[in-house]
């Protein structure tokens, strides 16, 4: 199976149908499911000073070292100016929550799929295949 490792919180933020949108400064031809893992490291948390980031984690349980949903990768486009302002003037949050800068590319994620059981898995860069034998993967809406 495809695997993004992304760093938290954002994974946790992606999960919850929060962030549908990945900004990566580098595209994919790349289309179909995907998994997303939440990186192992704390260190970007400990960077965040961002007062409505902050806010946004509040009560949630984050997801270190996790394989922890699936989701549909539908597009990969590049940032145009145009672009970044209708994310920043239509989704506040989703703009918060990710880098929108010209020459960047941004992952358009669709059917969010919670995992029932977390996988857990050492990250890669780039996407990646999980190899582990028969891994029973489902979602809480059974799919």
């Amino acid at each position: 199976m495809k695997v993004l490792t992304i760093q938290e919180p954002y994974a946790t933020f992606i999960m919850q149908g929060m962030k549908k949108i990945e900004t990566r400064s580098w595209q994919t031809k790349y289309r179909g499911l995907i998994y997303i893992h939440a990186e192992k490291s704390k260190k970007l948390l400990k960077k965040i000073t961002n007062p409505d980031i902050l806010n946004l984690l509040k009560n949630i349980n984050l997801n270190y070292g996790n394989i922890i949903c699936k989701v549909n990768l539908i597009d990969c486009v590049p940032m145009t100016p145009k672009f970044i302002s209708k994310i920043k003037n239509q989704n506040n949050n989703e703009y918060l929550l990710g880098k929108y800068k010209e020459k960047r590319y941004a992952w358009i994620l669709d059917d969010i799929q919670t995992l029932d059981k977390k996988i857990p898995a050492k990250g890669k860069l780039n996407i990646w295949n999980y190899n582990e034998t028969n891994p029973k993967v489902t979602c809480k809406n059974g799919k």
